[in-house]
């Protein structure tokens, strides 16, 4: 049966300055790369054949530093040929077989876009009552007219028309994104519509099994 692993990235630098990053791409700091193995060790026994990123340099980070801890002796690899992941695993197929897990970058995995640039402390003592229906609403867009629903909208296609197809054939899958693109994901899941109460925990991968055209959560 197959399994899909979600990652959410720790924190990145931008965030140990409490600044919110938008869709810049900002690295991983020293706690949110502790963070990324800690999240590979939890997953080490799981034989990974596909992972997939959003399109910031964090999310390929912690994907990456969490495949070190894997026992797995396929060797990871970025890839950026201008095709579907489809038609790259159909052409590259005897690759993976030999010892190569393919690492795509996809932009519907990309964080929902708000608050670039602004300091969440600043917002916090200033604007509290504000900060809060971003962080957790579905349909309320602030700046800009992004919001969580507008993430899903390309999120949920993307895990439908994309991720389900690879797991219905058996392969393992891992996702490594932001918890306001992974939201998205776990409302399907669950079929849900309280994505306002989805928290995805950093350094703690949440893992399905895929069982007769169902995920269902089970413990690492």
């Amino acid at each position: 049966m197959a399994k899909l692993i979600l990652i959410r990235h720790g924190e990145c630098i931008w965030h140990s300055k409490n600044d919110f990053t938008g869709w810049m791409d900002v690295p991983l700091s020293a706690d949110g790369i502790i963070d990324a193995i800690k999240a590979g060790s939890r997953i080490s026994r799981i034989k990974l054949n596909i992972v997939v990123t959003s399109m910031q340099i964090r999310a390929v980070e912690a994907a990456m530093i969490a495949l070190t801890q894997n026992e797995n002796d396929k060797m990871p690899i970025l890839v950026r040929e201008n095709k579907t992941i489809e038609d790259w695993i159909t052409t590259n197929n005897k690759v993976m077989e030999k010892g190569v897990i393919p690492v795509f970058q996809n932009q519907a995995l990309n964080i929902q876009c708000e608050l670039q640039y602004c300091n969440s402390i600043k917002i916090r003592d200033t604007e509290d009552e504000y900060i809060v229906p971003w962080c957790a609403s579905y349909d309320k867009p602030l700046q800009n007219d992004a919001c969580m629903n507008d993430t899903a909208k390309r999120t949920i296609p993307f895990f439908r028309d994309t991720i389900i197809p690879l797991l219905r054939k058996g392969r393992n899958v891992m996702l490594s994104a932001h918890n306001n693109s992974l939201r998205p994901v776990v409302m399907c899941i669950d079929e849900s519509e309280k994505a306002s109460v989805v928290e995805i925990p950093t350094g703690k991968p949440l893992c399905y099994e895929f069982i007769e055209g169902k995920l269902k959560k089970i413990p690492l």
